[in-house]
């Protein structure tokens, strides 16, 4: 089958269909095949695409940069002090002027609602990734992308910290149509019995008050993923996932700080002995953002 996807704007998961989500990911497992073979066409010589960024990033912005560079597309990177979105212009002024330079846009902020602006009013695709608390983005992207690839997803948390009703119901009325199995519990070993992937974020989400960490780590230990919830699956091939950045050891200061200010040792949401082994595949994730992030790139411009 088919698919044109030039000139859509990605928005949010459920902008597209089942059919077109799996298109994008053989089209990133082709470009990843391509770029190990040598083999890469260049399917976006001549395109210039912005980079705007509210929150500083790692992955992400590698990902945008090295996936356009490969694809011949030159960018603009715009940090928070580089741009007056916002500020003193708003974002559907910035989003017109941009658009009228630019091919593509990739936003990566903190609110859904900016990325909608910005798309109605740029006149050029966007691609996103906004980041935060595990209950706001990881969970609810997690589960709504399972349910629309007809997957068995399970999300596990302490109730308070659950998806809201209305997008587990948007995941259940997906979930009927795709055939998707859908389970939201606060029993994480109920959770992961038979799973092939143990995906977790981190529990404290960047900004958030020192205030909060005691409480956060009290409610979410039950929930790290250590050797016995990886056992729990009864699958000896299970692996462990994770977005990245991980707080699994106290080698970076955010990291020792939360393990100093909360009394743990071996890593808060998962331990450095699950992060390191054989079963973590969390730099293949990282990796694939890449190539996942060209696939858009490639699929809306060309």
């Amino acid at each position: 089958m088919a698919f044109n996807l030039k000139n859509r704007s990605f928005l949010k998961e459920i902008d597209f269909s089942p059919a077109e989500l799996r298109y994008l990911l053989r089209l990133s497992e082709a470009l990843k095949i391509a770029k190990y073979a040598g083999t890469e066409a260049q399917q976006l010589a001549g395109k210039e695409i912005a980079l705007i960024f509210e929150k500083t990033s790692t992955r992400t912005r590698s990902a945008f940069e090295v996936g356009a560079f490969d694809q011949g597309a030159h960018v603009t990177y715009l940090d928070p002090s580089g741009s007056q979105l916002g500020h003193k212009e708003s974002i559907a002024d910035t989003a017109a002027v941009l658009g009228r330079m630019y091919d593509a846009i990739e936003f990566r902020g903190n609110r859904q609602s900016d990325v909608e602006e910005l798309a109605a009013h740029a006149g050029v695709p966007v691609s996103y990734a906004f980041v935060g608390d595990c209950r706001f983005n990881m969970g609810r992207s997690l589960l709504i992308m399972g349910a629309l690839m007809g997957s068995d997803v399970r999300i596990a948390g302490p109730e308070e910290l659950h998806p809201p009703k209305d997008v587990s119901d948007l995941a259940a009325d997906i979930a009927g149509r795709t055939g998707a199995r859908v389970t939201i519990t606060d029993d994480a070993r109920q959770a992961v019995a038979g799973v092939d992937f143990i995906h977790t974020d981190v529990w404290v989400s960047m900004g958030e008050a020192k205030d909060v960490w005691a409480e956060r780590v009290k409610v979410l230990t039950p929930y790290q993923v250590n050797t016995a919830l990886m056992e729990a699956t009864g699958n000896p091939n299970v692996k462990f996932m994770h977005c990245l950045p991980a707080y699994h050891d106290p080698n970076t200061t955010v990291g020792r700080e939360i393990m100093e200010h909360t009394g743990m040792t071996g890593g808060l949401e998962v331990t450095g002995e699950v992060f390191n082994s054989e079963a973590s595949i969390v730099f293949d994730q990282a990796e694939n953002r890449l190539h996942t992030i060209k696939a858009i790139l490639v699929a809306t411009l060309t």
